[in-house]
């Protein structure tokens, strides 16, 4: 499997595949078990999936530093794809870890799909 290489590559692939509202399931579940409060609407648009999570991301690194980690955690982001960001900049930061977010969601859904 090649992962997409960016948040619209991986939103044409989610929707060609019809796996779109799968993956909205899945960060759902996955959200839950971190315990952060917020839940997506299958039938949510993709650029406002991407701006409402990152705004989460953003606020979980600000405030609730343990419960980012937690979160990575359960959606099992590779960590050392998390220690190539910047953390210099908070908003670029929490972008790019929204994209690998989506991007391990997609894996899971992607195998599911396919094994």
């Amino acid at each position: 499997m090649r992962l997409p290489t960016n948040f619209q590559a991986l939103v044409e692939e989610a929707n060609d595949l019809q796996l779109y509202k799968a993956l909205i399931v899945q960060l759902n579940k996955d959200l839950l078990l971190a315990n952060v409060d917020l839940e997506f609407d299958s039938e949510v648009l993709p650029t406002s999936l991407k701006l409402i999570l990152k705004e989460e991301v953003y606020n979980l690194i600000q405030n609730k530093f343990t419960e980012y980690l937690n979160l990575l955690y359960i959606i099992d982001v590779e960590e050392f794809k998390v220690r190539e960001l910047d953390g210099d900049d908070i908003i670029k930061l929490s972008e790019e870890i929204t994209f690998l977010i989506l991007q391990r969601e997609w894996q899971k859904v992607w195998y599911k799909a396919n094994y």
